[in-house]
């Protein structure tokens, strides 16, 4: 096959032309089109275990899809690779499963959460550190609001302090820096990266949490109209919202102090009990420039993101991230890095397979800016496939999970031309897998219901598993 002029055998275009060819000759080919036929919903099991639901995570999938393929196509002690870790739901069960998990990702809140999803901690210090963390910083907070007013305006630069500014309550900030002293007081790392994501579990959610977002589970957070009490009360914003509709608009005010001891008492109860034979490896590094020699994986599994930011990860993971110390102009330089982004100035792009390249230029022919951003996403695709490819050892499978995105009306079908790209590179793809998602479980930023106007809705209730064999 000649990758570089996209010229794709004839044994290869067939097997893109008809996706859903059985391969009988190799076993394992065999058994991945066999997962991929079955039924891959998992709706009726539970996906709250262990430490899965340690912290929300847009378009997360399910535990039981990674544990379906590590238990099937890999043997105790093997490698299980997830090049964009995300929350860490693919190294939880390649632990379970006695394998040797590794995670890579960019965003420093992601690593953060699957670092301490797959650590090993002492629940009886964890309970013991709980209490010490709530009554001392409950404590500070009423006795020296001015204090923690001062050390406030001393941690945050001025554009960082104008976001929390506009999207935290005086009081609740004055409550948070209270939580935050003692948090980074703790001495032994596992254990203050355990409470960070307690602190940032406080903020990220897709209903709830202390800050003035109504959603950060959404493509574009909205900030609240009103707060209520619990006597349904309006106490701070528009007082004169529906009742019936503030649901819609505003939310329940909540105490930091409150939901921290709550969250901290369900996130110790879900710490993994399990011997960890294998120590796992998740560290940063881009999925386009794996750190890993060449055939040294034995399964890959992997979320990339959607097209386009249709989710856009750091707009969320700033509300945590500045009060971890990063400043909002460097979160946002380093989202247009993540693969999906939409800044396409001096961006390398690369040359594509044809059913591609007509889809993006089908896309140009509505909005040329947009169909850059495509053609990106694309050629950022590519380069991760290429190095998965290059990683995986021959004879074994990559399994990617992606949701396709609807872009000026055309529908990029993402997962089609994944798999195109994935055969220009030297993979062999015999199926694609369809399960329909449980938008709720996934924190998607849309409702069950279809409104057929809004485009994001239209694009997000199936998700695809694309199947790779590196022969």
């Amino acid at each position: 096959m000649d990758i570089e002029n996209n010229v794709i055998s004839k044994k290869q275009l067939s097997l893109f032309a008809k996706p859903n060819i059985a391969i009988k000759s190799d076993s394992t080919i065999k058994k991945l089109v066999e997962i991929l036929n079955n039924n891959l919903d998992f709706h009726d099991q539970t996906s709250n275990y262990a430490s899965h639901n340690l912290h929300s995570f847009p378009a997360k999938f399910p535990p039981q899809l990674p544990a379906i393929f590590i238990n099937s196509l890999t043997k105790p002690g093997e490698i299980v690779l997830d090049p964009m870790v995300g929350s860490g739901t693919t190294i939880v069960e390649a632990l379970f499963a006695d394998r040797v998990g590794i995670g890579f990702d960019i965003d420093p809140l992601a690593l953060k959460i699957s670092r301490v999803k797959t650590t090993r901690l002492d629940k009886e210090e964890l309970t013991k550190l709980s209490s010490k963390i709530y009554s001392a910083a409950k404590s500070e907070f009423h006795k020296n609001p001015k204090k923690l007013q001062r050390l406030a305006n001393e941690y945050f630069d001025a554009k960082t302090k104008k976001f929390i500014n506009f999207w935290f309550l005086p009081e609740t900030q004055l409550e948070l820096m209270a939580l935050l002293i003692q948090i980074n007081s703790i001495e032994k790392a596992a254990y203050r990266n355990f409470f960070q994501i307690i602190f940032s579990s406080l903020i990220i959610t897709k209903s709830g949490g202390v800050s003035l977002a109504l959603d950060l589970g959404h493509t574009r957070p909205h900030k609240v109209k009103a707060l209520f009490d619990q006597a349904g009360t309006i106490v701070y914003g528009d007082k004169n919202i529906d009742p019936s509709k503030k649901h819609f608009s505003a939310k329940l005010i909540r105490s930091s102090f409150d939901e921290f001891r709550k969250r901290a008492r369900q996130n110790i109860a879900s710490v993994i009990d399990m011997p960890l034979r294998y120590a796992p490896v998740i560290t940063f590094c881009d999925a386009q420039e794996l750190c890993l020699k060449e055939n040294s994986v034995d399964l890959v599994i992997t979320s990339p993101p959607y097209a386009s930011n249709a989710i856009d990860y750091m707009r969320a993971h700033k509300f945590s991230l500045a009060w971890f110390g990063a400043k909002i102009d460097t979160l946002t330089t380093k989202r247009n890095t993540y693969i999906g982004a939409e800044a396409t100035s001096g961006f390398k792009f690369e040359d594509l397979p044809v059913f591609t390249s007509n889809k993006i230029a089908r896309l140009s022919e509505i909005d040329p800016k947009k169909a850059l951003v495509l053609k990106r996403y694309f050629s950022e695709m590519k380069r991760s496939l290429k190095e998965i490819f290059r990683v995986l050892k021959p004879g074994r499978v990559a399994v990617m999970v992606v949701g396709s995105s609807l872009m000026k009306g055309i529908d990029t079908e993402t997962h089609k031309c994944l798999q195109e790209i994935g055969i220009s590179v030297g993979f062999i793809s015999p199926h694609i897998g369809i399960r329909q998602l449980d938008r709720n479980r996934r924190m998607l930023p849309a409702s069950n219901k279809v409104n057929s106007d809004s485009q994001i809705q239209k694009r997000m209730h199936q998700e695809y598993i694309v199947g790779f064999y590196k022969p």
